[in-house]
């Protein structure tokens, strides 16, 4: 008797047309998305016949970690077999929106301690892979008018200019600043260029009548005040 004949490749069944409808990821997660793996979630995400294989090569390639997944450039997941620019393109937006959950949709922010500085800056920066220097502009009240990106790559002395970190509350009228940089390494100690840009900005802020409130340095679920530590604020 002769062996039955393979298939050929292109009309083996998809993983996802082997699962009856209750357990392929659409509808698993139309009826639950809480009680649903992280490959569910991903194939719900990418769609198409091909979605639990993709998400299984999305999740082998980035070992489980969803942080790691978050940190991977666009081109690099459109590289991987079968996931291409679009597929990417929803991935990270995904993966972004969730971050945007923590953020206070139509509320005004006040800023009242430093823990409330550091909510609303760590879930985003503690995943960069770079150093990124940021400023809160604060209002009298100390409500929160803009949160602006001033610098990126290595934070030290030598490269940060300090009228730089001024210019955004020069142009909104801000009286008040906190100024917020992550340390990639997940460590939020801060360093001795930490110390000496805060110190240098303390000073400009009173020539400028921008008053620093404190320097934050965000770590991996760690934050650091520098104001709190007495580092810079002589």
């Amino acid at each position: 008797m002769q062996p039955p004949l393979a298939l050929p490749q292109q009309y083996k069944p998809t993983k996802l047309k082997t699962l009856p409808l209750r357990e392929q990821p659409a509808y698993r997660v139309s009826a639950n998305p809480a009680a649903c793996s992280l490959a569910e979630l991903l194939a719900a995400v990418i769609g198409g016949n091909k979605q639990i294989e993709t998400a299984e090569s999305l999740l082998a390639f980035c070992s489980g970690d969803l942080q790691r997944l978050y940190r991977a450039h666009v081109g690099e997941l459109a590289a991987l077999n079968g996931v291409g620019q679009q597929t990417a393109v929803r991935i990270k937006a995904a993966l972004s929106l969730g971050l945007k959950l923590n953020e206070p949709a139509g509320v005004r922010v006040t800023i009242n301690s430093p823990a409330d500085a550091a909510a609303l800056v760590q879930n985003e920066m503690s995943l960069l892979e770079q150093e990124y220097l940021r400023v809160i502009l604060l209002s009298t009240r100390n409500n929160v008018l803009d949160v602006v990106e001033v610098y990126h790559g290595s934070v030290n002395s030598s490269q940060v200019r300090i009228a730089e970190v001024f210019k955004p509350a020069i142009r909104r009228m801000a009286p008040a600043i906190i100024v917020v940089h992550n340390h990639p390494s997940g460590d939020p100690t801060p360093s001795p260029d930490d110390v000496a840009i805060t110190r240098a900005m303390v000073q400009a802020g009173k020539l400028l009548d921008v008053q620093v409130l404190d320097h934050l340095v965000i770590g991996n679920g760690r934050w650091v005040s520098l104001k709190e530590r007495g580092l810079g604020f002589g």
